[in-house]
């Protein structure tokens, strides 16, 4: 974490987070709360990969078995007709795995006060960005606080989301 006073010493950093901090309703020169956003995007971060790994590891298990399957046996040694009843379950069988796993990404992505912290992190890149370009006391190794591309939606309407109990300090 970049501190505020970091951010605040750099005027286009500190004019950034005024503009954004109204943009996205977050004072982003207050350390605690800084740290409480990025500890929720951390936990988000987790919780996407883990949401992905549980969808698409089954997934992938099931096309790499189908696959096998008919490259080794029903390609070679089914009848024609057996053969488009494997291609017919098949397919039922690959569209609804694929289904499943669009499913899970959607619920994940679409979260909406999971995309405000989102929004907030990605926003809290770019001012530390600025701040460390400008003469700001950032470290060079400053972490990017993982990938962004779904982070742009910002809902003002949305909960504000709250640290699990077992992740306070």
């Amino acid at each position: 974490m970049v501190p505020g006073d970091v951010i605040a010493a750099v005027p286009a950093a500190r004019e950034a987070a005024a503009s954004e901090g109204r943009r996205l309703q977050f004072d982003f020169l207050d350390d605690e709360a800084v740290l409480k956003m990025l500890r929720l995007r951390h936990i988000d971060d987790q919780q996407m990969n883990s949401a992905g790994a549980k969808a698409g590891i089954p997934t992938a298990l099931i096309l790499v078995g189908l696959f096998i399957y008919w490259g080794a046996y029903v390609q070679y040694w089914e009848s024609p007709r057996n053969q488009s009843l494997f291609y017919a379950a098949a397919g039922l069988i690959v569209c609804g795995t694929l289904a499943f796993f669009c499913a899970t990404v959607i619920r994940q992505w679409s979260n909406r006060p999971r995309q405000k912290v989102r929004a907030r992190a990605a926003a809290y890149r770019k001012i530390a960005h600025i701040a460390a370009e400008n003469g700001g006391d950032v470290p060079t190794f400053y972490p990017h606080y993982g990938p962004y591309p779904f982070a742009a939606n910002f809902h003002s309407d949305a909960a504000e989301l709250d640290l699990p109990e077992q992740s306070r300090f």
